[in-house]
């Protein structure tokens, strides 16, 4: 179950957001066998002078259509991220005409103890979710 936090800079369309939020998640269901209904996404838009995403010395050119996104997970197989990476670079450039240099994805691992879905309970733990 992967919590996506989209760091975007102010300027879509509610249209534009949904869409990159429904391409994302049909990817993540691809790539790294999330379950269809694991979809826990939230959205923060930031005015322009908000956002630094400087190229980290490869030459990469960003737009104001960037998109942050940061995914905090248990554990993924490396292979799974590589794909997952490609894919959405992929999908979000044909799908959505963002731009594969304004993709920038971060994975934050956690372990099942670290997830509760609600009433106080640890799911993965108490065995009420696999």
């Amino acid at each position: 179950m992967p919590f996506l936090r989209f760091d975007l800079i102010e300027g879509r369309s509610d249209a534009e957001v949904q869409r990159l939020l429904d391409v994302t998640h049909e990817v993540l269901v691809e790539t790294l066998r999330v379950p269809q209904r694991d979809r826990y996404q939230v959205v923060h838009v930031h005015p322009r002078s908000r956002v630094v995403a400087l190229d980290t010395g490869l030459g990469i050119g960003r737009t104001d259509k960037l998109v942050m996104l940061q995914l905090t997970s248990r554990p993924r197989d490396k292979a799974l991220k590589l794909d997952f990476y490609r894919v959405l670079a992929e999908r979000l450039s044909s799908a959505c005409g963002i731009a594969p240099s304004d993709l920038v994805i971060n994975f934050v691992i956690n372990d099942d103890e670290d997830w509760s879905f609600g009433m106080g309970r640890a799911q993965f733990i108490t065995g009420e979710l696999k």
